[in-house]
């Protein structure tokens, strides 16, 4: 990889008067191309305050100024206006408001104010609110086209992810550097912090079972953040041909990857709080099954259910209706028999033990895996065959600990923060 670059930027006070201006309430809410990192120089409100990119307005304005601009943003894209990060200001709006010559936005699954449905396409148009047009990354393109990007100077990536292997914003992240480096522009990321980044778990990504889900040979939940992935985008030669990404890292002051951070906006429609953020990684597993994993329901990835659960073992029941983000959930209108987590206490692993369950008491075996959707989101074939043998989770996680031990030491190479 090569050597970073820190450069410090000394205009803090005037951009902070012109965010404080700029600011309204956002409605609902091997080439020859170098890694770099600039450093922060904005004096926190403490020592423990994390400041995401974003708010370090004084580090990326100026390389902004005079060009013109696409952004890569969904409704987390924002600009937090309190320390509590309760109240603030898009993105998008606030460039405009600094006389930022924004030209476009492309879009990520969920579309840029993040109301669509997961694995909903969606379309391209004009945003509502600043006219601008919008550039859908989740319609019949996943890949920005070089016409996307004819009339523009430099990109700017700013999404909160989640962590995981097959939550889509990395593999967009994929696509745009690749776009970028074919079109010789420079991609400016601001980076945010990881809500699951305080561990490494599950099975890796085997090459053959690529997908949108999952481009890389990574674990289910890998411990970078975007900017920290984009860096091993380049660093391993992920991207087609081998190509080089020019990217620019703002980095998130004062965070570290044991330092716990709650998402303030749900990143996605059915991502709603920090619980189902931290069962995500392992409820998310049952979206390759039959069994509903809260979609549909106020408690998304925080309970798990289907019909064919056996009523006398599981004696949690709901029923998944049409909702936010879930027009057509699995077994809409129909009594499911499951288990309620929105209390459960799991902090920094991937668990198989409710998925194992599900199985092991599924009064039809048959209905469980939708196979070759399991195996995409497993990055494998062996844990559904693993599970169907009867294996205990210890035993099924004895066999990810080769691949893990060896992603740690390639994640560290990359390792923006501690």
């Amino acid at each position: 990889m090569k050597q970073l670059k820190f450069i410090h930027l000394k205009n803090t006070v005037l951009l902070f008067v012109l965010i404080l201006l700029s600011c309204g309430n956002f409605s609902n809410a091997e080439g020859g191309h170098n890694n770099e990192v600039i450093a922060t120089s904005q004096t926190p409100l403490d020592d423990n305050q994390i400041i995401i990119g974003a708010n370090q307005t004084e580090k990326y304005i100026p390389l902004l100024k005079g060009k013109r601009v696409g952004v890569v943003a969904n409704l987390t894209s924002v600009i937090f206006k309190n320390t509590e990060q309760t109240r603030y200001t898009h993105l998008v709006d606030s460039l405009v408001a600094l006389n930022i010559d924004v030209k476009k936005v492309l879009s990520p699954e969920h579309g840029f104010r993040g109301a669509a449905d997961a694995g909903e396409l969606v379309e391209s148009g004009k945003d509502i609110k600043t006219g601008l047009p919008i550039i859908s990354l989740y319609g019949k393109n996943r890949k920005a086209t070089m016409a996307d990007l004819e009339d523009l100077d430099i990109i700017v990536f700013d999404i909160q992810d989640v962590g995981v292997r097959f939550y889509t914003y990395i593999s967009t992240l994929h696509y745009m550097m690749e776009s970028c480096a074919e079109a010789n522009i420079p991609l400016l990321i601001l980076d945010r912090p990881n809500p699951n980044g305080h561990y490494v778990d599950g099975p890796t990504l085997e090459p053959e079972n690529k997908s949108f889900l999952g481009m890389h040979p990574i674990p289910l939940v890998h411990g970078l953040t975007i900017g920290e992935f984009a860096q091993m985008l380049n660093g391993e030669k992920w991207l087609e041909n081998q190509a080089q990404c020019n990217i620019t890292v703002i980095p998130v002051k004062n965070y570290t990857h044991n330092k716990i951070y709650q998402v303030p906006i749900r990143p996605s429609p059915n991502l709603p709080n920090d619980q189902a953020i931290k069962l995500y990684p392992s409820l998310g597993l049952f979206e390759g099954t039959n069994i509903n994993a809260g979609r549909g329901t106020k408690f998304q990835f925080q309970r798990y259910g289907a019909p064919f659960l056996d009523k006398n073992v599981f004696l949690f029941t709901y029923t998944p209706k049409e909702s936010f983000g879930a027009k057509n959930p699995k077994h809409k209108d129909v009594l499911c028999y499951g288990e309620d987590l929105k209390n459960d206490s799991l902090y920094a692993e991937v668990s198989l033990k409710w998925l194992i369950k599900a199985y092991n008491h599924a009064t039809d075996k048959s209905k469980v895996f939708n196979t070759e959707n399991f195996t995409k989101h497993a990055g494998t074939d062996k844990l559904q065959k693993q599970i169907e043998a009867g294996l205990s989770e210890a035993d099924i996680k004895a066999t990810w600990q080769k691949d893990l031990e060896a992603f740690k030491k390639l994640r560290a190479k990359y390792l923006i923060y501690n």
